[in-house]
């Protein structure tokens, strides 16, 4: 079975039914040369926002690639695999330390992945906005 194109704005039922899921993600930055710095994740994804969500320490590598991309947003993929099912989402991701925007994103993982994220007083969100969304069922 070929991969589908998916609205990342509407999504039929199945490919949401997948991202509420608790599976284990991948997010992919561009380094500052230009090649993939691709590591584990857990992934938000709010349809009607248009929007993915990564929680994250400021000082990690992947907030710091993103950061790099400056104002226009590095370009950036998270994706998620179970057995021969995937979904890929893809889009410009900024970083934001608003308290209001991490809390949402701390209460949206801990719906997805079933617990409170620990307490961190350096943890920011990459948001993500989505222009494309790609999987297979």
């Amino acid at each position: 079975m070929a991969s589908q194109p998916v609205d990342p704005g509407d999504p039929d039922p199945s490919y949401l039914t997948f991202w509420q899921e608790r599976h284990l993600c991948t997010l992919t930055t561009p380094r500052p040369d230009g090649s993939p710095h691709v590591v584990p994740v857990g992934v938000t994804y709010d349809p009607q926002a248009r929007l993915a969500r990564v929680i994250a320490d400021k000082s990690s590598r992947k907030v710091a690639n993103v950061l790099a991309a400056g104002p226009p947003g590095a370009r950036v993929a998270v994706c998620q695999v179970d057995g021969r099912r995937w979904a890929t989402l893809e889009g410009r991701a900024f970083v934001h330390a608003e308290p209001e925007r991490v809390a949402e994103a701390e209460r949206r993982y801990a719906g997805r992945y079933g617990r409170t994220p620990s307490p961190n007083p350096s943890r920011v969100v990459i948001e993500i906005e989505l222009t494309r969304a790609l999987g297979r069922g």
